[in-house]
């Protein structure tokens, strides 16, 4: 079949979403986050602006994944079959469509973003990975990877889907069923506060019976002096009353908890409550994302004036020591994200025993075993998640490095400490 090269356009990617999500196919239903005051936060800073995009909107980014689809199916390319080679047949699709478009002097594909000068270098490193628009190979690349993986999952973002009416949602996932009828998972973001106060139980049931299957909750901390130092805007009441509203709607449940949120000041507290509250939820899955402080945000701010005190790594892992000897609901842990020292996962009640032990292993090492571990944990983190590792990393380690591998003796602890900040400093969240 002939391709017409002049109708083939980029669509609107969720760049934000969840690790579940990374292959998943993403529409996005709104733009960026209304509430984006979260002190933690990096994402949708920096110009983005929040919009809801109108149902013709979506519908037609619906349109114009499905004719990527279609072209990549022609080609016989990302039949659930994962090769490079796919990806280097997307690079001259892309290119062959460019021409035809340059050629037509029709220019609609987004043009690349700029990155402001007066960036923090660590903030430089991540953005690109957070794009606002989607360029065609962006497009294509989505689409293919989403075959490879099935082709079975679909992600509708950006921050609070749950802003939106059940008739919008379920308009679109009617769109989305028709264009891709192999998706047997629909998921989205979703503030507590929304659950708790902006629908109603009914509303909730009607996003279940249009094929919704999960929400992911931003719960972050449990402890109300916390949840107001970093300006969440939620209780930890609406945090309860949002999730197991979720819950008897038939909706799956899936919260992410940020050990070290509460600092020096309120690690126990912090601890403690949220523990509490993933109790009275009683979440499908938990998941663990560990602080990391964003140079640029109102809390890195605050760690510089004194109003935050950040904890220690020691400190972070008793805190999920906390969280997983106190929660009694039959739930998953999970410790899906770079940003976390210990890779501690399992089922509560079963496997409450074995996670303990793992924790209470690294507990016991001496200070100067920690930091080695430390670094080890990061630097595998970092080669995982990126493919390798970049300059200034292999710099950084370059004093380490001698004859049959990595040797720290004479390398003094503040030393280790300033390699393990770096590579943290650039660990995905």
């Amino acid at each position: 079949m002939r391709i017409d090269l002049l109708s083939v356009k980029p669509f609107e990617i969720c760049s934000i979403r969840p690790p579940t999500e990374n292959y998943s196919l993403t529409f996005r239903l709104t733009r960026n986050c209304y509430w984006n005051k979260c002190w933690f936060c990096p994402v949708y800073k920096f110009g983005a602006r929040y919009s809801k995009r109108g149902i013709e909107e979506v519908k037609e980014d619906i349109r114009r994944a499905k004719l990527i689809d279609n072209i990549l199916s022609e080609q016989g390319i990302g039949n659930n079959t994962y090769s490079y080679a796919g990806y280097s047949r997307v690079s001259e699709l892309v290119e062959r469509i460019k021409s035809a478009n340059r050629d037509a002097d029709n220019r609609d594909e987004c043009d690349k973003e700029e990155i402001s000068e007066d960036l923090d270098p660590g903030l430089v490193w991540f953005l690109p990975w957070f794009k606002d628009k989607a360029t065609l190979e962006d497009s294509f690349n989505h689409i293919l990877s989403w075959r490879m993986e099935g082709g079975k999952t679909c992600f509708m973002g950006d921050a609070d889907s749950l802003i939106l009416k059940p008739d919008f949602i379920t308009e679109a996932i009617d769109q989305i069923k028709i264009n891709f009828p192999s998706i047997q998972r629909f998921t989205v973001y979703g503030r507590t506060r929304s659950a708790a106060r902006l629908r109603t139980l009914e509303d909730l049931k009607a996003y279940r019976k249009a094929g919704l299957n999960r929400v992911h909750f931003g719960i972050e901390s449990g402890s109300d002096a916390v949840l107001k130092l970093v300006n969440k805007g939620v209780t930890r009441d609406e945090h309860i009353e949002g999730g197991i509203k979720t819950r008897e709607a038939g909706l799956s449940c899936s919260v992410y908890v940020m050990p070290g949120l509460g600092g020096v000041k309120w690690w126990q507290e912090h601890a403690y409550d949220t523990a509490d509250v993933l109790t009275r939820i009683s979440p499908d899955y938990i998941r663990l994302r560990s602080l990391q402080v964003f140079p640029q945000t109102p809390l890195d701010e605050a760690m510089h004036n004194g109003e935050f005190a950040e904890a220690s790594e020691e400190q972070v892992v008793r805190e999920i020591r906390i969280i997983v000897e106190e929660i009694d609901a039959d739930t998953e842990i999970m410790s899906d994200s770079a940003t976390n020292l210990l890779n501690i996962n399992g089922r509560l009640p079963d496997d409450r025993v074995a996670m303990l032990r793992e924790i209470d292993q690294y507990l016991a090492l001496s200070k100067r075993d920690k930091l080695l571990f430390s670094l080890e944990s990061r630097v595998s983190s970092f080669a995982g998640q990126y493919g390798g590792l970049t300059r200034d990393i292999s710099n950084a380690l370059g004093p380490f490095i001698k004859k049959g591998g990595l040797d720290f003796s004479g390398i003094s602890d503040t030393d280790i400490d300033d390699v393990i900040r770096l590579i943290r400093s650039k660990l995905m969240p």
